[in-house]
């Protein structure tokens, strides 16, 4: 039987939210009581430390038809192009770099398959991100997927995704993102066609929403606009297959059956899904570039206050209005090091070679900034308000230097003569 079903959300950020896909299946007063109700489980699943302070802790009680630990053996499987921080497979180095899209696959692959690895930072189990591709043109089947490393924020750029998780199903397309818990099983099924995009897996403290500071009460992204999904399960046996990649590595484990099989639940640790035009921008009104840190819209912080080891970071639709300004970002050397993605349309510091599915990285104190001929343009250009319509690109951004793969330094994809589109940078400097 199964009761997995589509489009149904509860709304918020960071509540403790209760749901059961059988009425009376959550327990009445108490968490693990002797006898639980339709005879399921109580299982407890924590993301933090039991001891975190109560606004950070997550944690969530699944009430399931078989407890977790009913599966096989793990043995370890080829990672393939899936790698973990630290890398040391290659020498990292301040050179700019960008990428085309990555091509869709041509023989049958999964999600799983279909992960590639093109940079990282820290170390697995203790802070800081990996940074995957994925490409599929088929959906998971009989095998399940679990990060134990790391939370997955998912940033599909072509082809919907729906998301079977322990919690409830997930519907993804372009333009929305996706956060997974670490630990949390799930299924990916393909919704439309063959599907692309974006991966930040966060090892550190889990992504939360930034404080707006001066900004005020509101403004950014909203914590009503985040969608949980509510309780829905499958009671099936069958072979089945679960893939869980842990402390860098992948391996896998044989269950007799769905472990989606949570009836009920309760808690502030699940999937949620967020549409990014949803996000509040804020800007200029009156003259100068903001920072990009205004376009945060998850965090991942650092004991260093200010410092993150991941923001998310995104550039949407947004009317432009500064005066006497030069409007695309300026250049800049900076601390903060940047790998950059674009989900559609074009980014307005690029004029070609930037398409959706690409990405460039541009590490800490690596000068980078306009191409010439958008300079050109933006320097000279009558000034007026201007909305930046059919945009959407984005920022994994970390304090820490991210070390792109052996695959992504030799990819095919690369652009080898990315800094090509500086050459045409003049100088203007006129003495008196």
């Amino acid at each position: 039987m199964t009761l997995l079903e589509q489009g149904q959300y509860m709304t918020g950020f960071g509540n403790e939210f209760e749901t059961e896909a059988e009425p009376g299946a959550l327990p009445k007063g108490q968490f693990n009581p002797q006898r639980v109700a339709y005879g399921l489980y109580a299982e407890q699943f924590s993301t933090t430390a039991f001891t975190m302070a109560r606004h950070l802790n997550r944690r969530t009680w699944l009430y399931r038809i078989r407890p977790s630990v009913t599966q096989g053996d793990y043995r370890p499987l080829d990672c393939g192009l899936l790698r973990s921080g630290p890398i040391t497979e290659v020498a990292a180095g301040p050179n700019l770099l960008r990428w085309d899209p990555l091509p869709l696959p041509q023989q049958p692959q999964d999600f799983i398959d279909g992960l590639v690895t093109m940079a990282a930072n820290g170390s697995v189990g203790v802070e800081g991100l990996g940074i995957h591709l994925y490409t599929a043109n088929q959906s998971m089947h009989n095998r399940f997927f679990c990060c134990a490393d790391g939370e997955f924020l998912l940033v599909p750029q072509q082809g919907r995704l729906r998301l079977d998780t322990e919690c409830g199903v997930l519907d993804v397309k372009p333009g929305e993102i996706a956060v997974i818990p670490r630990g949390l099983k799930y299924r990916v099924v393909l919704s439309e066609g063959p599907a692309r995009g974006y991966i930040a897996e966060n090892y550190g403290a889990a992504l939360h929403l930034p404080e707006r500071g001066p900004v005020g009460a509101n403004g950014f992204a909203n914590e009503r606009d985040f969608l949980a999904p509510v309780a829905a399960y499958e009671d099936i046996d069958g072979d089945y297959e679960i893939v869980t990649k842990f402390n860098g590595g992948l391996f896998a484990a044989d269950i007799d059956h769905s472990p989606l099989d949570v009836v009920a639940w309760v808690g502030s640790s699940y999937p949620y899904k967020y549409d990014l035009s949803r996000f509040n921008a804020i800007n200029s009104v009156s003259y100068d570039h903001p920072d990009p840190s205004i376009f945060t819209v998850l965090s991942s912080q650092t004991a260093v206050e200010g410092c993150a080891a991941l923001d998310f970071v995104i550039f949407p639709p947004r009317w432009v209005v500064a005066e006497n300004t030069f409007r695309p970002p300026w250049y800049h050397r900076n601390l903060m090091s940047e790998y950059m993605g674009l989900i559609e349309g074009v980014y307005d510091a690029k004029q070609s070679g930037f398409e959706p599915g690409g990405s460039s990285l541009h590490n800490c104190m690596s000068p980078h900034g306009p191409e010439a001929a958008v300079f050109e343009k933006a320097s000279t250009a009558q000034l007026a308000p201007q909305r930046y319509e059919r945009t959407l690109a984005f920022m994994f951004e970390s304090r820490y230097i991210i070390h792109p793969t052996q695959f992504a330094l030799q990819s095919p994809t690369r652009q080898r003569d990315y800094l090509h589109c500086y050459r045409g940078i003049k100088n203007h400097f006129r003495h008196r």
